[in-house]
């Protein structure tokens, strides 16, 4: 279940997704399959050979991408979290998650 975002943050991931760009959505998320991760980061992107491209910079594999069928999506939590984050500068995403 997902917390801490709004529609128009969630519409505009959703858009920038479905026209090719790659693009970064982080909220709070309780799943009991990771416990002590309280936020995921969506990095998604329709083009999935982009995102896959985009996230081998990362260590992260193809096979990790969640394939929905209009958002495909890498979910980043923890350590892999920040440093992608950090990385890419999203600043406002760091700082209103306490990450």
């Amino acid at each position: 279940m997902a917390f801490g975002i709004n529609r128009k943050e969630l519409k505009k991931w959703q858009s920038n997704v479905l026209n090719g760009n790659i693009d970064f959505l982080t909220h709070y998320w309780l799943d009991e399959r990771f416990p002590g991760c309280t936020t995921v980061t969506k990095v998604g992107c329709s083009d999935v050979e982009k995102l896959a491209d985009w996230g081998r910079k990362y260590g992260l594999e193809r096979r990790w991408i969640h394939r929905d069928e209009q958002y495909p999506h890498f979910d980043l939590f923890g350590d892999k979290q920040r440093e992608v984050l950090k990385s890419e500068q999203k600043w406002d995403q760091i700082q209103k998650f306490s990450l």
